[in-house]
C-alpha cells in the first residue's frame, strides 16, 4: 500500500484536505488506499464551482470498472475550483491522488471535528484490509 503524507488530514471515507492549517480554501481528494480499492478510475463527477457543500455530504461520484462510489465533502463551505484535468483524466486519481489527481477546492466556512491525523487514518485503512 502507498505510503500516507503526513502534512494531510484525513476522513474516515477515504478523503483527504490539503491546507487546511492555512484556514481559507482546502484542496480535497481521494486517498492512494481509496483509489487502490476502486482499481482503474474512468469516471469522475464533481460539485460545480460555487457549489455550497456541506460536511459529510456526498457531493460527486467517483467510477472505477469496479464500481461507483461517492465522494463526500470533508469540510462546509463553498467550492471554488475543480481540477477539470482530472475529469478529462480520470486516471490521475490512480497516478497521482495527493498530486496532479486532486478533485476540487473549499473555501471553508466549518471544519468537523473529527478530521483524521495520518497516524490516525492509518488504522482505518488496516481495519478495512
Amino acid at each position: 500500500m502507498s505510503s500516507i503524507p503526513e502534512e494531510l488530514s484525513y476522513t474516515k471515507e477515504h478523503e483527504w484536505i490539503a491546507g487546511l492549517e492555512d484556514g481559507i480554501t482546502v484542496t480535497v481528494g481521494i486517498t492512494a488506499y481509496a483509489a487502490e480499492s476502486l482499481g482503474d478510475v474512468v469516471f469522475v463527477q464533481l460539485p460545480e464551482a460555487g457549489a455550497t457543500v456541506e460536511a459529510g455530504d456526498a457531493v460527486g461520484e467517483v467510477e472505477s470498472t469496479k464500481s461507483v462510489s461517492d465522494i463526500y465533502a470533508p469540510v462546509s463551505g463553498e467550492v471554488v475550483e475543480v481540477n477539470q484535468v482530472v475529469v478529462d483524466d480520470p486516471s490521475l486519481v490512480n497516478s497521482d491522488p495527493y498530486g496532479d489527481g486532486w478533485l476540487f477546492r473549499v473555501r471553508v466556512q466549518d471544519t468537523p471535528e473529527d478530521l483524521l491525523s495520518a497516524e490516525e487514518y492509518a488504522t482505518v485503512t488496516t481495519a478495512d484490509s
